[in-house]
């Protein structure tokens, strides 16, 4: 059976719910966009002040964080938290390209 073959008003419905979720991705993507923006910020704070990328303790204290936000939402904690190490694992790499480019700056000199 595909979608064609389906009642005209369960179509409707699964049209209306495919549209919600397509805002929902959206307003996700452009949320994803935002945190970036602040943890690029992060990542330059940093190097210029020649602070590790990674902060455990912090990541901890996130993932415990995400966990119970999740839980109250009646998402899965545990995916929760691999969409978190997901994210953070991301971030870290940010970081550590930007640390890298604060020390290597393109067109400085090299010793």
């Amino acid at each position: 059976m595909t979608t064609s073959d389906i009642d005209e008003s369960v179509g409707a419905e699964l049209k209306r719910l495919r549209e919600s979720i397509d805002n929902i991705d959206a307003a996700v993507v452009h949320m994803l966009a935002e945190r970036f923006k602040c943890t690029q910020q992060v990542g330059h704070l940093k190097a210029a002040h020649q602070l590790p990328p990674a902060d455990p303790a912090r990541e901890s204290r996130q993932i415990a964080r995400l966990r119970q936000l999740a839980e109250s939402a009646h998402l899965d904690p545990a995916f929760a938290e691999k969409l978190l190490n997901f994210i953070v694992a991301e971030v870290i790499r940010h970081h550590e390209r930007i640390a890298e480019e604060s020390a290597h700056p393109a067109g400085g000199a090299q010793a």
